[in-house]
């Protein structure tokens, strides 16, 4: 996933776009460039590295002009070099371009172009977009029919800007996100409303299919059939305009931080549509929950809860998988989505084969203008605030948090959460990480890390994983606490770090047995737990607390762990290498 943004308007261009791209550098950052439009002749600056990085390097915000594009890069086609890294100019150097997704079909355009003279600098599918649109403008000379022609002829999932030597800008949109901000003297074309939501905060929000002609602050929406369509100005929340980190040292550290009150006020303006979401699932056939990565796991746990207290059955699906088995989802069922940005191509698929398949589709998502919004019949918001760190922290807090408001209610409130209390006992761990600290540095040369977990506790040594992958780059893998006889305990060895869930639940004194069968062949145990015991190496304590909330107040420590861990290996947690934010490609 990339980020794409462009300008027009009275101020100079190339500053507003750097700090556009320093917003939503978590989309990607292999690369960055900005190219403008000045005097009718594109000039261009790009290379490898974050936006602070290369800008420091070749001056990005030097560009003279008062129109321009950029791009921050993640890689899918060509390595990451200067040259694959974007935009991306056409051959005649009359046309520029930035591009988020893939061309599906590039090789074959690619081989067709260069039949015809065109010559490639880069290894990207990219490149051929620039191309093609100076190919089909020579033909045409009417940027209208030329995105018409150019739209026509590629196949994928994509969004573009295009920026002429007139200054004149073209964008195009096929199911990755493009937003418009519409300011009094400027106007934008953005991936994220971080883009520009310090400039406005009026925002359309274009549809797939869709594409804008901008001359200046003069603009027309068009579908992909040349025909004028109608949109719609949304206000845009400031609080998204909000993403800094303060005081803390990285987003993570803050985020991190931040779930107390995530805590409080996960689901809160939305209080509504969980209302909603009650009825639905009542009345449903089957109960379908997807999500990705974290929001996958959320998706476990709640398949947990459900079934414990509200007695509801459901099945969790990766929603990358679902595309290679629809047929398993029915007629009159729900699908819950779960997706903090709600941009993720694979979440967004599978909401596509649900509602084929005549299903009720209830999101649980962030961000209330997000593509999944926009497809949900009932959306319920986590209300977290900006959550820049690609790893995701209290996004996993706010989804668990409102999956329990929903579970309270189908349960007929046979469990009662005092959140306010809860979100005292998760302070008190962020209040002292001085011991997770002094454990972390202990993981700087550890190659494989494992986690045990047994019931709910499962999904979190899942989670756990993940962010230690993320953040760290270590090795990790979440297993079943019965499972260990079945294949994990031939890797237990003194070189190996095990950290056991094990919270006074059901699940204790299984779990503890585990551990010594763990212990006894010379590993080392990081113990998460309410009680201390001698078989832990290291304590991380958590609160005693009722069983359903453990797995917040298990995963919050391990955060930490992890990312204390990350500083301990020198790796950037907010930027965790080969990963983006949200993965708006397949």
């Amino acid at each position: 996933m990339c980020s794409i943004i462009g300008y027009s308007g009275k101020e100079i261009a190339s500053p507003i776009l750097v700090k556009g791209l320093k917003r939503m550098e978590y989309r990607g950052y292999d690369s960055v460039g900005v190219a403008t439009e000045s005097e009718n002749q594109i000039k261009l600056k790009k290379g490898i590295g974050k936006v602070n990085e290369v800008n420091s390097k070749i001056q990005l915000d030097t560009l003279p002009g008062n129109v321009g594009i950029g791009h921050t890069r993640w890689a899918t086609h060509g390595k990451v070099t200067d040259f694959n890294a974007h935009p991306h100019s056409s051959n005649s150097g009359k046309i520029a371009i930035v591009h988020n997704g893939i061309v599906e079909n590039f090789e074959e355009l690619k081989k067709q172009l260069e039949d015809e003279g065109y010559e490639f600098k880069s290894e990207t599918d990219s490149e051929i977009i620039a191309n093609l649109i100076q190919k089909n403008y020579e033909l045409t000379k009417n940027v209208k029919e030329t995105i018409l022609k150019t739209v026509s002829e590629i196949k994928g999932h994509y969004a573009f800007v295009a920026m002429f030597e007139n200054g004149q800008l073209a964008a195009a949109r096929f199911h990755e996100p493009l937003i418009i901000g519409v300011g009094k003297e400027n106007v934008f074309l953005s991936s994220d409303v971080l883009g520009f939501v310090e400039y406005t905060d009026n925002a359309i929000y274009m549809k797939s299919k869709n594409f804008v002609i901008l001359n200046k602050k003069e603009f027309e929406i068009f579908d992909f059939d040349g025909k004028n369509t109608e949109y719609e100005i949304t206000k845009v929340s400031k609080e998204f305009g909000d993403a800094y980190k303060g005081d803390y040292a990285h987003f993570t550290l803050k985020e991190i931080y931040e779930q107390p009150d995530v805590i409080l006020k996960a689901g809160e303006k939305t209080a509504g549509e969980i209302e909603k979401s009650i009825d639905l699932i009542r009345h449903a056939k089957n109960i379908y929950i997807t999500g990705s990565g974290t929001s996958y796991n959320s998706s476990l746990i709640a398949k947990q809860i459900l079934s414990k207290y509200a007695k509801i059955k459901s099945e969790p699906i990766i929603s990358s998988e679902l595309q290679f088995s629809p047929d398993i989802v029915e007629e009159g069922s729900i699908l819950i989505a779960i997706s903090q940005s709600g941009e993720s191509a694979d979440v967004l698929e599978a909401v596509r084969i649900a509602k084929k398949a005549n299903c009720k589709i209830i999101a649980i998502v962030n961000l209330l203008t997000s593509s999944l919004a926009r497809k949900a019949d009932v959306v319920i918001g986590m209300n977290c605030g900006p959550e820049i760190g690609v790893a995701a922290t209290k996004s996993f807090t706010a989804q668990l948090v409102i999956l329990y408001k929903m579970v309270q209610k189908l349960s007929n409130d046979n469990i009662t959460i005092n959140f306010e209390k809860f979100s005292e006992s998760i302070l008190k761990i962020l209040e002292n990480p001085i011991k997770i600290q002094e454990i972390a540095k202990k993981l700087k040369d550890v190659s494989d890390i494992y986690i045990l977990g047994r019931g709910i506790n499962f999904p979190i040594a899942i989670e756990s994983a993940l962010k230690l992958k993320e953040l760290t780059y270590i090795h990790a893998e979440g297993i079943a606490g019965g499972e260990l006889k079945h294949g994990p305990l031939a890797l237990m060895d003194s070189d190996v770090f095990v950290i056991i869930i094990n919270p006074n639940d059901s699940t204790y004194s299984d779990t503890l047995t585990s551990a010594r069968e763990i212990k006894a062949r010379g590993a080392k145990i990081i113990g998460v737990s309410d009680i201390e015991s001698d078989v832990y190496d290291h304590w991380i304590e958590i609160p005693k607390i009722d069983e359903v909330l453990y797995p917040i107040s298990e995963m919050v420590p391990i955060q930490l762990l992890s990312y204390y861990a990350a500083l301990a290996k020198e790796t950037d947690p907010d930027y965790p290498r080969n990963l983006a934010k949200s993965v708006t490609v397949k």
